[in-house]
């Protein structure tokens, strides 16, 4: 994970991309529950056309202002998701991972193998010049900012305008060389960006494209499905999670954390732990000590001296506990299919979800909750009132 979350990357490689789904352009469909606060409208629904493609983006009209996003798994083993963006005029496409634990919009335009930026060839780029640095999960970006058109669906019809992002000026290392990514499009709040450069979402928002203040979340947990996830700004899709969504307090307004509990045989944070609810990473993150004895807890082994990466016995899947968290007062469990990875490069293993991570005060110690757990629950992001809506995804 390194030092600070954002996107974190494991050795295994495989990818993260956006979603695609059914809403209403009220964000809160029949049955539904509207946070506190919220004023529900009554505008038209919407919904996705049947055998849409994932690559193809929003599928909506521009009425309903909910755009979604493709997102693909580009590995059988579903460690990444990414989507399809395009930054000037006319369009340049890049291949982005749409992260929740950092805030600005960074390409590696230096990258061999990877899609390059050419400001040149853009009519509407705008040179700003201020040098740039962040530091990611498990890579950095350094370089200096610009300034262009940034549209996120295929359709292009979700196109921010005078969006500021990063150019990468130095090669960010091996953990983004070896990646199936071009950049990274954060989605946390405002105070986590680096230069004060306004996050791509603020700018939807601001220049009213988006109907209401929220995005939300689909990753898939099929790795056999033609679709990776989708990513649907502007509502929810209520075909993709059953039940009411359970809204959770935002704690801090940097990264989307929240309040979490994590007992069972061996209590963990028995006064409960701030979490963050990450897309850009794989895994499911805590702090070593409380990791190693939930490794312990499952049965899990270093793969090797040294590597945070434990292994299971595949057949032993069905004879592993449960895990739970409590969120906002209602539990959220995984069974050991959900927090395992199966791999079946030849001989087939399986490794942990759960990885140590520590990440020192004022901002940790934090738990990550990644897309081992983001697969099982559908996530919604509501940033107009400060909470995190989770409901168990359709499979």
């Amino acid at each position: 994970m390194g030092s600070s979350p954002g996107v974190t990357r494991i050795s295994q490689g495989g990818h993260k991309e956006p979603i695609m789904g059914v809403t209403r352009a009220s964000g809160w469909a029949a049955g539904q529950t509207a946070p506190s606060g919220v004023t529900e409208t009554s505008g038209p629904s919407r919904a996705l056309l049947p055998g849409a493609s994932i690559s193809g983006g929003a599928a909506g009209s521009r009425g309903s202002l909910c755009w979604l996003t493709g997102l693909s798994a580009l590995s059988l083993y579903q460690l990444e998701y990414f989507g399809q963006i395009s930054i000037g005029t006319p369009p340049q496409n890049f291949t982005v991972v749409f992260d929740t634990g950092s805030s600005n919009l960074g390409a590696f335009s230096l990258l061999p193998d990877h899609s390059k930026f050419q400001p040149t060839q853009s009519s509407t780029y705008q040179v700003i010049g201020t040098p740039f640095s962040i530091q990611y999960g498990t890579g950095s970006l350094t370089g200096i900012i610009g300034s262009d058109r940034v549209a996120v669906s295929a359709h292009r019809g979700l196109a921010v305008s005078n969006q500021q992002f990063a150019e990468s000026i130095s090669e960010p290392g091996k953990a983004f060389l070896d990646a199936e990514f071009d950049g990274i499009l954060g989605l946390a709040y405002p105070s986590l960006a680096v230069d004060g450069v306004t996050p791509v979402f603020d700018n939807m928002m601001a220049q009213n494209l988006v109907e209401l203040p929220i995005f939300s979340v689909y990753m898939s947990s099929n790795p056999e499905s033609p679709q990776g996830g989708e990513l649907l700004f502007g509502g929810f899709d209520t075909s993709r999670f059953t039940g009411p969504l359970n809204w959770v307090p935002v704690t801090q307004q940097g990264y989307w954390q929240i309040h979490i509990q994590l007992a069972g045989t061996v209590i963990f944070c028995a006064d409960g732990c701030q979490a963050i609810v990450d897309t850009g990473t794989s895994l499911i993150t805590g702090p070593t000590k409380d990791i190693k004895l939930l490794q312990k807890l499952i049965g899990a082994v270093p793969r090797a001296p040294g590597l945070l990466q434990f292994a299971v016995e595949c057949s032993n899947l069905d004879a592993m506990p449960e895990l739970t968290f409590t969120i906002n007062g209602l539990p959220y469990t995984l069974s050991a299919q959900a927090y395992t990875l199966t791999y079946a490069d030849g001989e087939a293993f399986c490794t942990s979800g759960f990885q140590g991570s520590d990440i020192p005060p004022p901002t940790g110690p934090l738990w990550i909750l990644g897309d081992v757990f983001i697969r099982q629950f559908y996530t919604v992001f509501d940033r107009g009132n400060n909470v995190v809506g989770l409901a168990p995804a359709v499979p």
